[in-house]
């Protein structure tokens, strides 16, 4: 009952958000003379730190409607392309010259932890003008009827294969954080079986390859606290009156609360400083803390088979590292990737994913070709740095594109490749 009390008391909190934000308002309104005062502004700022710290953020879109190609401006269509029923596959179209040299397809498997896709916003476009971009859209859990089934760790590998079957041969994939475990399990799942569609890059950015290494405040919860331990405490159904009621879910607002709780001082100063800004009248700051905190507080749930199994899997067991992870009863062996390369990215300030835990891959990857395995690690970045802001765009792009370029495989022949269907492919 706890997640359908959580709902009555924001349900419960609605007129008071309605006669907030009327306050905010009326006390903005230019054509009121008290919004012109310091008493006025300070009214409107109270009025909507409490409407924007109570209300429920839903998902955020894209907004990407143009991006940079050669120095020139080329329009950009949003479409989905492949659509399951916890994921939708969206294609970002760039409008580009007729007979222009193909770039790159690239896959961006975004994580799949309680943000929405929309989180990894910058990622695509600091790659849009390098690589024609598609991202993993994973739906919200309780907005999944039951009828639908469950979807746990293999569904998640299940649903990558497929969709590098959907965009076919000579795919690149970056996973960035979560997606990293699942991806590299889903190309050896494809190199092992001969696959002709396994990726021919794989990047791997800020993942828990292997959570053994620099332990982060995340990994040791998750080892201290056991698998059994998050099923009694964090596990509930979905609340009525949403499509997904009764489904077991793990909610996205215990996981905000978690990643919140890591740097709680920040989010208060964070807060306080946009109280500030919106006295002072600084539309900027105050612009900066709604663009920010609009993403970051919209949160999406994650079914329960999945995040326990995740849990388990991969922070407690070690799974991967340890050569123990399967797939449906087969043996999961990146050994067999032979024939994918592999670039892996840290942050020097990671407390997310530890230095070393993503590099980990180059040791389980014994077979692929040190020509075709790369490592960087990005000073001075934490883990969001990793895939987003000015050093990831000026030092960390670069890199990917001039890999992926160095390894396609447009004009290599490869290794008696053969067809394998997947399931949902």
């Amino acid at each position: 009952m706890f997640y359908q009390l959580y709902e009555m008391n924001h349900a419960a909190l609605q007129p008071a958000r309605a006669l907030a934000d009327a306050t905010r308002i009326f006390y903005s309104n230019p054509l009121n003379p008290v919004a012109h005062t310091t008493w006025g502004r300070s009214v409107a700022a109270m009025a909507e730190l409490f409407e924007r710290t109570t209300r429920r953020y839903g998902k955020p879109a894209f907004g990407l409607d143009a991006t940079t190609v050669d120095g020139k401006t080329a329009p950009v269509a949003q479409k989905t392309v492949w659509s399951r029923p916890f994921c939708n596959l969206l294609h970002f179209e760039r409008a580009l010259p007729a007979g222009r040299q193909a770039d790159p397809r690239l896959l961006i498997v975004a994580p799949m932890s309680g943000h929405y896709a929309t989180l990894l916003r910058g990622t695509v476009e600091a790659m849009l003008p390098h690589a024609d971009v598609y991202i993993t859209d994973w739906v919200d859990a309780r907005m999944v009827p039951m009828t639908e089934g469950r979807f746990d760790l293999d569904d998640y590998i299940d649903y990558v294969i497929a969709m590098l079957h959907k965009l076919g041969p000579d795919t690149h994939v970056m996973a960035v954080c979560q997606p990293s475990v699942p991806v590299l399990a889903a190309v050896a799942l494809m190199e092992a079986r001969g696959d002709r569609f396994a990726p021919a890059t794989m990047t791997l950015m800020g993942g828990p390859i292997d959570t053994r290494s620099h332990p982060t405040a995340v990994n040791v919860l998750a080892k201290e606290k056991g698998t059994e331990w998050f099923r009694h405490n964090v596990i509930m159904p979905a609340p009525w009156p949403v499509p997904g009621c009764g489904r077991m879910v793990y909610p996205g607002f215990l996981q905000l609360s978690g990643f919140m709780s890591m740097n709680l001082d920040r989010h208060i100063i964070a807060h306080k400083d946009f109280f500030v800004h919106l006295v002072k009248n600084d539309g900027d700051g105050a612009d900066k803390h709604r663009e920010f905190y609009d993403e970051y507080l919209a949160v999406m749930d994650l079914t329960a088979e999945f995040y326990l199994q995740t849990v388990d899997t991969v922070f407690v067991r070690h799974a991967l590292p340890k050569g123990e992870l399967t797939h449906r009863g087969v043996p999961v062996e990146p050994a067999a990737i032979r024939n994918t390369a592999l670039l892996t990215v840290e942050g020097e300030n990671d407390d997310i994913s530890g230095i070393g835990q993503t590099r980990a891959a180059h040791a389980l990857c014994a077979n692929i070709p040190d020509a075709m395995k790369a490592h960087y690690m990005q000073p001075d970045v934490g883990h969001y740095g990793v895939f987003n802001g000015s050093r990831f765009r000026a030092q960390i792009v670069p890199r990917i594109v001039s890999f992926m370029a160095s390894h396609g495989r447009g004009d290599r022949a490869r290794a008696k490749p053969r067809l394998v269907r997947s399931n949902g492919a």
